[in-house]
């Protein structure tokens, strides 16, 4: 007799097989004894971080169902986020992370999570015409959808297009089901090779554009409170609640041609290789209706201008900024069984201008005017502005087996203009050591960078800054920031007990002269060393078919004793999930439940015309916990998953934020859809 639980899992998907039982019917090429000759097995994915270190075999597709359900794996940056509460907000990182990026940066990050780089674009290698989509729709106006397709025209050459779209729907205000986000991204790609693979050419290049709907956050009535959880008073009402702005527009344009190629010249010891990187980011912020309050008094936006309150237009907002890019990277990489290298130096060229409104006129549609420009001589230090910059970097490891492993990695900016950095106050570099041995490991990153280019010139409507030393120099008056972080870590497995896999890491991190938006959303810099510890633990076993995997990050010095700097102290994610195959193995399904807890902090205020989150010190937001549900199940090349999230909405709170007078979703329905094909 079948176990209690093995029947009511079998009636649970039962309906999820008549779901997906349509979707196998012609998933994989099979021939005439239904032998299977093309599937997940015979399709490689073949990334460029791969091919740079002279491997080319690829790694198979993720059928796997574990990661498939959660939200924060729909975008391509799957790290913890501070969002606007809709999925394709703007964000930032919610955990500390070091930097890696120097030189010439523009600065305007908060849409990363959407657009995939150009050196991380997958290529196939399917040996048959390979296809999926992916599509998650939300009761509360959420969407997800991607659809790629991907041909082998020869044995050693493939190409294919993807396109892909992420939209969210207002949750707050009176407009609660008009769309607030929308993200949509096309990529062309290609993948050659010789027929004795020494030369290898991966091409592509994407057009990303984003529009995001501004609402500014929750506008509380009289009568709200931001301390009350529950009840008309608290700033949980959704559809009931007012917002600042009518709206602002946001648009983030992004545009990227990416070319990879390497040649062996000898075996995999010597191999010379050929990055061309070209691409645009377009910034634009336009509010046509600035919010006043009955005494016309500016509302949300700083009122620090002469305009009535603003610097430029009194009564609409409208600034612009174009960065371009153009890098070529050249070098050299090899490998033998203990021993791997890669050195290159590579050349930037990137320019930066903005348009504004011009001063003292009122009214929308204005021609804008190119700030620097003849017309508005005032703002020569933010002119259009050219960067010209030389790096120079590598990487060497050694390795014995899997006992013992060392290596060392850098970059370094010795040329900036007609300027050369030596190492020292102004020098910009990354030194990155690392040693393991069994499952310990040690890291030693030190780093120095400069600003952004947002960080150093700014000039628009409610904001206005220049931290440059003069018109023709752009070095920023602000001092470069360094950090030194050490990073201890273990990793292990435990197959006899359970399965149990553990990872456990320390680290501690010295900040210096950080560069961060203070509480008037403008750059600030602070003068003292700040400090960070940071414990991260992850424990993943199973008994028997239920698996459980808990994690959780603990930060110490970010708090609101931090001036500049603002982490959570505690946040963990835990997950329990019951899978097995049944219906005589036509279905592999997995009925679960995950809880993500977040503890209070004070969380950065976001100001949309600059598109930068800054400190702030007037709101602290509770701690919160939001549990999800969910059936998620294979069959064949198909998965499809449906999940209740925020089951606890009510239980404590009517809702919770995500960043000031921005909550996060309330409960709601999810479905969603992957199939492959084969053929």
């Amino acid at each position: 007799m079948a176990s209690p639980i093995s029947a009511a899992a079998r009636w649970l998907f039962f309906w999820l097989l008549v779901l997906a039982w349509p979707l196998a019917g012609h998933a994989q090429i099979v021939d005439d004894s239904t032998k299977t000759l093309y599937g997940p097995k015979t399709t490689h994915i073949i990334y460029e971080a791969e091919v740079q270190r002279d491997s080319t075999g690829g790694t198979p597709i993720d059928t796997i169902l574990t990661q498939w359900p959660q939200s924060r794996f729909w975008a391509h940056d799957t790290t913890f986020q501070q969002d606007l509460g809709v999925l394709g907000s703007a964000s930032r990182p919610l955990l500390y992370q070091p930097n890696y990026q120097l030189g010439a940066r523009f600065g305007r990050n908060a849409f990363d999570r959407n657009t995939l780089d150009g050196s991380l674009v997958p290529y196939y290698d399917s040996r048959s015409p390979y296809s999926f989509f992916r599509y998650v729709q939300g009761s509360a106006g959420e969407q997800v959808f991607e659809i790629n397709y991907s041909r082998s025209l020869k044995k050693n050459f493939s190409i294919g297009i993807d396109y892909e779209r992420i939209a969210g729907n207002q949750t707050v205000g009176v407009g609660s089901s008009q769309w607030q986000t929308e993200h949509n991204n096309f990529t062309i790609y290609s993948r050659f090779q010789t027929e004795d693979a020494r030369y290898h050419l991966l091409v592509n290049y994407s057009a990303s554009r984003q529009r995001t709907r501004e609402l500014g956050g929750i506008w509380p009535t009289a009568n709200e409170r931001v301390s009350n959880l529950q009840g008309v008073t608290s700033l949980f009402n959704y559809s009931a609640e007012r917002v600042y702005l009518s709206p602002g527009v946001n648009i983030d344009d992004r545009d990227q041609f990416h070319l990879f190629q390497s040649y062996r010249l000898l075996n995999k010891g010597f191999t010379a290789y050929h990055i061309l990187d070209v691409r645009r980011q377009y910034n634009g912020y336009t509010d046509n209706a600035l919010p006043r309050d009955s005494l016309g008094r500016l509302l949300f936006y700083p009122t620090t201008g002469p305009a009535q309150g603003a610097y430029r237009n009194s009564t609409a907002t409208d600034d612009r900024a174009t960065y371009r890019q153009l890098e070529n990277t050249f070098g050299l990489l090899g490998r033998t069984d203990r021993i791997e290298y890669n050195v290159y130096a590579r050349y930037r060229h990137a320019s930066f201008s903005a348009l504004t409104t011009p001063l003292a006129r009122s009214g929308p549609g204005l021609r804008l005017v190119r700030v620097g420009s003849s017309l508005e001589p005032q703002d020569s230090s933010a002119a259009p502005h050219h960067f010209n910059q030389l790096f120079v970097g590598g990487t060497a490891s050694f390795n014995y087996r899997t006992i013992y492993a060392v290596e060392v990695a850098g970059e370094y900016l010795p040329l900036d203009g007609t300027s050369v950095r030596v190492v020292g106050t102004g020098a910009e570099y990354w030194l990155r050591g690392r040693i393991r041995t069994g499952p310990l490991s040690a890291e030693l990153l030190l780093n120095s960078y400069s600003p952004t280019i947002t960080q150093r010139v700014f000039v628009g409507n409610h904001y206005q800054w220049s931290k440059v030393q003069g018109t023709d120099d752009w070095t920023s008056t602000f001092n470069n920031t360094t950090t030194q972080q050490l990073t201890v870590r273990l990793k292990q497995r435990l197959p006899l007990l359970a399965d149990h896999s553990i990872e456990l890491s320390a680290a501690v991190v010295n900040l210096n002269n950080l560069v961060y938006y203070g509480p008037a959303g403008t750059p600030q810099q602070l003068g003292s060393s700040q400090r960070l510890l940071i414990g991260f633990a992850r424990h993943r076993f199973r008994v028997g078919s239920v698996f459980f995997d808990n994690q959780g990050t603990y930060t110490q010095g970010a708090g609101p004793d931090n001036p500049g700097l603002r982490v959570p102290s505690l946040v963990t994610e835990s997950r329990a999930y019951y899978q097995r195959r049944v219906f005589g193995h036509a279905l592999f399904a997995q009925v679960g439940a995950e809880l993500y807890y977040q503890s209070r902090f004070q969380g950065y205020g976001y100001a949309p015309s600059t598109q930068q989150f800054y400190v702030q010190n007037s709101f602290t937001m509770q701690n919160f916990a939001v549990a999800n549900v969910f059936v998620a199940a294979d069959i064949s090349s198909a998965s499809i998953f449906v999940k209740v999230a925020y089951v606890n909405q009510s239980l404590v709170s009517d809702g919770y934020f995500v960043t000031p007078y921005y909550t996060g979703y309330p409960r709601r329905f999810l479905f969603g859809v992957r199939w492959r094909f084969f053929s």
